[in-house]
């Protein structure tokens, strides 16, 4: 049985802050739906009736209007009429319950039924879309909770720290706590969780001072993963730009989540930590022409999205079946909306935009690197001043962009994670490759006066292998993902060392070990900015699933029980990010060209044989060199003075070779700091002399501090 729905009439309001915002009285409404005919704002009463309210107004293609006794904590939707011409790229359908682009807290999760999608749907027999569906959604769709923006957050401000100075952790809200021994059961999972102070003293203690979350956006997890039983774990799949995902919080889904997320923001800040959001505003979860119908394709499908020379499709440059029409100025009016609410309200101080060639679009299709978004980005007073770091390529055409952002951005440096990865495993053709990454990549990121900090270093990322299981997987093995292992990427860099997953073979793991300390010691020693993936700091594992998109389960949940190897892991983590931290000479604010420095001494940087020799042109030119010394001067010239000068010295050939310190130019006596062939990296006391011969082994890092 239907229940009843009451219909009433609104008044002016006004069209200028989108949205439904809390005024005396009741709510100012604003919808963008250029293409609709009418619009309704759908109350929801206790007893899931609908009072409807006919908005009266449009300006601009923005409807709206002024509804009386509409209060905090109220639930809301929209339904909008126009025309049903998939043809023509027009999808209006007014049986359909739609979220409000702008909700700031919506309340619960989408259910599968035929009554979701806008068209007549048997999955068993697809149909011709151009059949109108007129089941009614609401039963079956989220709800938008009415929010009012009212936290006080008790003068406590934004870190600020240098770029160049962060050691970013990039992690997922739900994983990092869902096993952790310290925080209360009723607490893991959620922003409060993450912001125990069990955790914020973990990150302390390895010296991250910038989280990277995955997407917290409001999630509309995917038809496919529904059917299975499965979640969207990862959160690549956004059905609310201004809403915090409501699954994360403790306090409850009737707005509280909103509350909630600040105090975690706040009590990041109180540590000095800084929060990035990983964002995804080039597709939304809504998929393509057969996909379900939650909002913006219901809305204004023509506006909203990019189409094709034939409008009932979608133009699709991020694989996920749509691409949000950031060219179209109203679309790209709720981009800026948003990222202006999460860095001023919610006072995020950065965002890390997945699939960032798709916003910088324009109408043609193709990429404008300093287009309107992109400037408008640029040029804002607010974002201007947060964190812009883009994953630099989608795969649309001439998607891959690494080192074209405008001067303001920082980029995921792809190619640093594969270089030290080949170069681990001893399959590149020299070292000329790694000399640049470790260096801060300037043959990227050097032109238009970009700075080291351009270059977002990792080496692993949620989207991969673990650290640990890229030591011990030769292949991926997604069985778990219920696609017969055919998802994920195939080629990974990686090196089992002997034996496919975990073994009890002691020679392996010892050498597992040491490679771990390896690929982090060159991750936190190289020039640039380093990104942790959550867990790689203490060896935890995936048993080998690459793509672990939709395990919310202990596949993905970080492990807390750290001991033998994995404790010696965390040891070395903790070792490199306090050598990085405590020495100006890695996290380096100016590139490094190799210039005599001001004082006369040796050059800022310079590159070092086996035989102890500086570089020459026909060491470059060697295809079969593996080893590789890195002397940083502690005057840079153009950068900051580091207490002593450096030299990193990084040997991935399996053969024990003999190794002689530069000449007394360069310094007289050495200390050795860190060794990535003992336990933690703690080397035994050692010093060294200019122009010493020492026995350097197989697959290992040495790095010396000068005494002179």
């Amino acid at each position: 049985m239907s229940l009843p729905v009451m219909h009433y009439a609104t008044s002016a309001g006004d069209p200028y802050e989108l949205g439904v915002r809390v005024v005396p009285g009741g709510v100012n409404v604003a919808i963008f739906a250029e293409n609709a005919t009418a619009v309704d704002f759908c109350l929801v009463n206790p007893d899931g009736s609908e009072s409807r309210y006919r908005l009266p107004e449009k300006d601009r293609g923005i409807w709206y209007g002024f509804v009386p006794d509409v209060k905090v904590g109220d639930k809301y939707g929209f339904r909008v009429d126009g025309p049903w011409n998939p043809v023509r790229g027009f999808r209006h359908n007014p049986n359909k319950f739609l979220l409000d682009p702008y909700a700031k807290a919506i309340d619960g999760d989408w259910k599968l039924n035929s009554a979701v999608f806008g068209y007549k749907y048997n999955p068993a027999h697809p149909t011709d879309e151009s059949h109108i569906n007129t089941l009614d959604s609401a039963h079956y769709m989220p709800k938008c909770v009415v929010v009012e923006d009212n936290f006080d957050w008790m003068g406590v401000e934004k870190p600020k720290h240098n770029f160049h100075d962060l050691v970013i952790y990039e992690a997922h809200v739900k994983g990092m706590t869902m096993q952790h021994p310290d925080v209360p059961e009723e607490l893991r999972g959620t922003y409060a969780g993450l912001a125990h102070d069990s955790v914020i003293e973990y990150l302390h203690s390895i010296g991250v001072n910038a989280i990277e979350l995955l997407p917290i956006h409001q999630i509309g997890h995917e038809e496919h993963l529904v059917r299975q039983g499965k979640t969207n774990y990862w959160g690549y799949n956004t059905m609310g730009y201004f809403a915090p995902h409501h699954a994360y919080s403790a306090a409850g889904f009737d707005g509280q989540q909103v509350n909630e997320f600040k105090l975690m923001v706040k009590r990041f800040h109180e540590a000095g930590i800084e929060v990035i959001l990983d964002v995804v505003y080039n597709h939304t979860s809504e998929g393509g022409p057969r996909g379900p119908m939650m909002n913006f394709k219901g809305i204004d499908n023509a506006s909203y999205y990019r189409l094709p020379s034939d409008p009932q499709h979608y133009f699709d440059t991020t694989g996920c079946s749509n691409t949000l029409n950031t060219s179209n100025p109203h679309v790209m009016q709720l981009v800026l909306d948003s990222l202006r609410y999460w860095a001023d309200e919610m006072q995020v101080d950065g965002f890390r935009f997945d699939l960032a060639p798709a916003l910088a679009r324009n109408g043609s299709h193709d990429v404008e690197m300093f287009g309107p978004l992109m400037q408008a980005i640029s040029q804002d007073p607010v974002l201007r001043a947060t964190r812009l770091i883009a994953e630099p390529w989608d795969i649309g055409g001439g998607g891959y962009q690494l080192g074209n952002y405008p001067r303001a951005w920082s980029e995921w440096n792809d190619r640093f994670r594969d270089e030290v990865r080949d170069f681990w495993r001893a399959r590149t053709h020299g070292v000329a490759a790694l000399a640049t990454r470790l260096s801060g990549s300037s043959d990227i990121f050097a032109a238009r006066d970009r700075r080291p900090r351009a270059s977002i270093n990792f080496v692993t990322a949620h989207d991969g292998f673990t650290l640990r299981d890229l030591v011990s997987y030769n292949e991926k093995h997604n069985e778990a993902n219920g696609e017969n292992n055919r998802d994920g990427n195939d080629t990974n860099r990686s090196w089992n060392h002997g034996v496919e997953g975990e073994t009890t073979d002691p020679a392996i793991n010892a050498l597992r070990l040491q490679q771990q300390r390896n690929l982090m010691a060159t991750l936190l020693l190289a020039g640039g900015v380093p990104m942790l993936t959550a867990g790689d700091e203490h060896g935890r594992t995936q048993n080998g699933n690459n793509n672990a998109y939709c395990q919310d389960n202990r596949i993905s949940w970080i492990d807390w029980e750290i001991e033998g190897d994995r404790a010696d892991v965390l040891t070395t983590t903790k070792r490199l990010i306090e050598i990085r931290k405590n020495n100006p000479a890695f996290a380096q604010k100016f590139f490094r060209f190799g210039m005599p420095t001001k004082d006369g001494s040796p050059s800022d940087l310079t590159w070092f044989t086996a035989a102890g020799t500086a570089f020459a042109e026909k060491d470059w030119a060697n295809t079969d060199c593996h080893t590789i010394g890195m002397f940083l001067n502690k005057v840079s010239g153009a950068g900051r003075e580091s207490d002593a000068s450096y030299l990193v010295v990084l040997h991935a050939s399996g053969e024990v070779i003999e190794y002689t310190m530069p000449d007394a130019t360069w310094g007289g006596n050495w200390e050795l700091v860190f060794d990535s062939t003992r336990p933690g990296g703690e080397p035994i006391s050692q010093t060294a002399k200019a122009n010493e011969k020492l026995i350097l082994p197989s697959r290992s890092t040495l790095v010396f501090k000068s005494l002179d």
